[in-house]
């Protein structure tokens, strides 16, 4: 019997750990093709007029920017002329969607009302008694208002003198990619990276962006262009830290994921067993 009963805690053990499932992540460090430096938390692109900043770290590689204005007038950014670029695919930065925004308010009022009942009968002393007997009930009412405003999407972004705004719409690659040398769930002793050279990489992207400074402004062009050039498999433990967040000197209750070796060249894609 006892026999028995460790057969079967040990099989309802493996079927438990069979059912969780364990992350993994792949992550791609990318390189300049054009003029741009790394600085603190962002790749830089800087012109006279301007600065543009992007951190691709993100789930899927977020190749969205945000532009610095430099000077002391507005600069307008034609997104009818901005593009992202992928292996030689375009994808429009306008769209002319439709957007609205709604707002609603609701009230409620209790509505109740009262009965009540005459009964005859015969008491403990054998006397005929008449008693009157009532009862409640309520109901809710509920009232709703609000009011919604539609707006157009906006094809010319202005950005005021030394302010900035970050345009956002599409991630660089949200797809696994699959390679001989990567093993797709890798144990720490088989982490391995394949690295590209422009020619052999599996993505080469860009933002091609425009602005005038001025309304009166000649249109400036230009393009920032970026290649794959790693690629690496991680289990999720060599990746993460877990670390407690402090508050005035005081540790937290629980434990908050960070990555580790964070970088705005490199972005992942996280997938599961």
């Amino acid at each position: 019997m006892k026999t028995k009963n460790l057969f079967f805690s040990a099989l309802i053990a493996v079927t438990m750990t069979s059912c969780v499932s364990t992350a993994y992540y792949q992550v791609y460090k990318t390189t300049p093709v054009t003029n741009v430096t790394l600085k603190d938390n962002a790749i830089v692109y800087e012109d006279d007029n301007c600065k543009v900043l992007y951190n691709f770290w993100e789930n899927g590689g977020n190749i969205g920017f945000t532009l610095f204005n430099k000077t002391e007038k507005n600069i307008y950014v034609n997104l009818e002329e901005c593009f992202f670029i992928s292996n030689g695919n375009a994808y429009d930065y306008y769209k002319n969607r439709i957007y609205t925004s709604s707002t609603s308010i609701g009230s409620s009022r209790g509505l109740g009302a009262t009965a009540s009942k005459s009964m005859t009968g015969i008491n403990y002393l054998d006397l005929i008694q008449t008693n009157s007997a009532s009862y409640a009930s309520s109901v809710a009412a509920t009232t709703t208002s609000g009011k919604s405003v539609s707006y157009n999407e906006e094809k010319i972004i202005c950005i005021p003198s030394r302010t900035t705004k970050t345009i956002k719409e599409y991630n660089i690659n949200d797809k696994l990619f699959r390679h001989c040398d990567l093993y797709r769930n890798p144990t720490r002793d088989k982490i391995k990276t394949v690295k590209f050279t422009m020619s052999e990489s599996p993505i080469v992207f860009s933002n091609r962006i425009e602005y005038k400074v001025g309304q009166s402004g000649n249109p400036i062009k230009f393009e920032n262009e970026f290649f794959i050039s790693e690629i690496t498999n991680y289990p999720e433990p060599e990746i993460i830290d877990l670390k407690y967040d402090e508050f005035c000197g005081r540790k937290e209750a629980f434990q908050t994921k960070y990555f580790k070796n964070v970088s705005p060249d490199k972005f992942y894609v996280k997938y599961l067993w």
